[in-house]
């Protein structure tokens, strides 16, 4: 019956460790002052009928730390990035010259730096639940194994035990995320 459980347990970390990879690749979308790539993840282009994330049809790069410049791989899909950037609502203004959209970044004001720290919130609280789901499912399977009592209490103890050391791993990349937006 060990196996049972050790196989639970396993398993529930791996739904926890998909919870915190999920944040970490959140985490990446929102800026902090610098400018970087991944910023423009979430922008889909038109290419030629269907949404294309940004990435297949332009090479993606940051010249400095405030500037990144999208250069398509077809000249003629400029002014469709130009469109996806405008609306994907990210709060940048593309700049087309020609070859490439050149996007500055601009420096982050109080009011959006407190919006981005609640955005990071949310995605931790996204990311508690998914760890919670993940212990009530642990739980739940562990209920329907039929072990002894104290078995199944000292099962239950240590997914709780798994379950506390994620959210505070969640709360420490929450907490070094909000450092980094809120530095001027």
């Amino acid at each position: 019956m060990n196996e049972d459980i050790q196989f639970i347990l396993d398993s529930a970390k791996e739904s926890m460790d998909a919870a915190i990879a999920h944040l970490e690749r959140e985490f990446l979308k929102i800026r902090a002052g610098k400018a970087s790539p991944a910023m423009l993840s979430s922008v889909l282009v038109d290419y030629y009928g269907s949404q294309t994330p940004l990435s297949q049809v332009a090479n993606i790069n940051t010249p400095d730390g405030r500037t990144l410049s999208v250069q398509p791989w077809e000249k003629s899909m400029l002014q469709e990035i130009e469109k996806a950037i405008m609306n994907a609502n990210l709060g940048f203004n593309p700049m087309n010259n020609g070859d490439y959209v050149i996007i500055n970044v601009p420096p982050l004001t109080e009011e959006r730096r407190i919006q981005l720290t609640k955005q990071a919130k949310a995605e931790a609280e996204h990311a508690k639940v998914g760890v919670r789901s993940a212990r009530q499912d642990a739980n739940k399977e562990i209920k329907d194994l039929e072990v002894s009592e104290d078995l199944e209490k000292n099962a239950t103890a240590d997914v709780q035990e798994l379950t506390d050391k994620y959210v505070t791993k969640i709360d420490n990349f929450l907490g070094l995320k909000e450092a980094e937006i809120m530095k001027v």
